[in-house]
């Protein structure tokens, strides 16, 4: 079998969002925003209320790329084990195996990750940065592609873990899922009228339409995407901006330098182009950011969000031209 090229690995991901779109209505950046994190190798963090298609959308992505998902709702009293897995004792070998947990898969959906301990939080430590679970000090490595999305209520606090920032630094994006807009709200509606089952993604027309070997091809062709030294000191002083912003106690650290220009990469080459440009870099700048920096008790106080000072970081800061 021929392997896909950069062109038709593209064509390809374009219609994952056109698939993906049959069974989530109104969430487009978040779908995109996923698409981007397979792109880089990174993990995604959910926000929105319930209702909004948090686990309808990683199934559905799961199902057009012909990619393994499994999900963990995660609870007070779950414990580490219970997501990596764990020696089993057999008793006819008289020995202890190792039985596999449902990390070991392609997109795990880590469903409402604050609330469970952080001792079961940082389990996934491990995973998300070495694509690896250690169990017994023997490393087991994941399946390829790996991608976690978490996901979290961003309105009800009351028995929850927030999660602390160096776990919040290994996401490369936080994407918000709103609300959807009326006409979505009907849309939805309608399809639901006409029989829509979300847990039938066959019956609403999803198809698979991309698999592994159209994430490799993409991957290589991100890889040579052009970043002109000019970006990348845009992308350094965006960076460095959040650190002596008065409204913040935490800047956005190196790595998220890092993951502003792998996201801004993956987008450019999404949009058709083999080089960055600053529109590229504002466009990623809130997911990859908003998520990295914290905001003083007094801003917050006054109602500035994250998200606010980081656009008013880029009003502020001169383009490269």
């Amino acid at each position: 079998m021929t392997a896909p090229t950069a062109e038709s690995a593209r064509a390809s991901l374009e219609a994952v969002r056109t698939e993906i779109a049959k069974a989530v209505v109104g969430q487009d950046p978040a779908v995109t925003g996923l698409v981007v994190a397979l792109l880089c190798r990174g993990h995604v963090l959910l926000e929105g209320v319930p209702g909004v298609a948090k686990t309808l959308l990683v199934r559905a992505l799961a199902s057009t790329l012909r990619l393994e998902t499994k999900r963990v709702q995660f609870t007070p009293d779950l414990m580490p084990g219970d997501v990596t897995g764990s020696l089993v004792y057999d008793a006819r070998t008289a020995e202890f195996s190792f039985q596999p947990g449902p990390v070991f898969t392609n997109l795990l959906l880590a469903d409402e990750i604050n609330r469970t301990p952080p001792k079961t939080q940082a389990s996934l430590l491990e995973a998300m940065e070495e694509r690896q679970v250690s169990v017994d000090g023997v490393p087991r490595p994941l399946p390829e592609p790996f991608l976690v999305a978490a996901t979290q209520n961003p309105v009800e606090y009351e028995g929850t873990y927030p999660l602390p920032e160096a776990q919040l630094d290994r996401f490369l994006l936080k994407l918000l899922l709103p609300l959807p807009a009326r006409d979505d709200e009907i849309r939805v509606l309608t399809r639901h009228a006409e029989g829509f089952n979300p847990r039938d993604l066959d019956a609403a027309g999803v198809r698979p339409v991309a698999g592994p070997a159209d994430l490799d091809a993409a991957r290589a062709a991100v890889a040579g995407v052009t970043v002109a030294p000019e970006i990348i000191g845009y992308v350094v002083d965006l960076c460095r901006a959040t650190r002596a912003s008065p409204s913040l106690t935490l800047g956005v650290s190196p790595r998220g330098a890092t993951a502003l220009l792998a996201t801004s990469r993956a987008w450019a080459w999404l949009t058709g182009r083999d080089y960055v440009t600053p529109d590229d870099v504002k466009a990623l700048a809130l997911p990859t950011l908003r998520h990295r920096v914290q905001l003083r008790p007094e801003a917050e106080m006054e109602g500035v969000t994250t998200d606010s000072v980081i656009t008013s970081i880029l009003s502020h800061l001169p383009v490269p031209r």
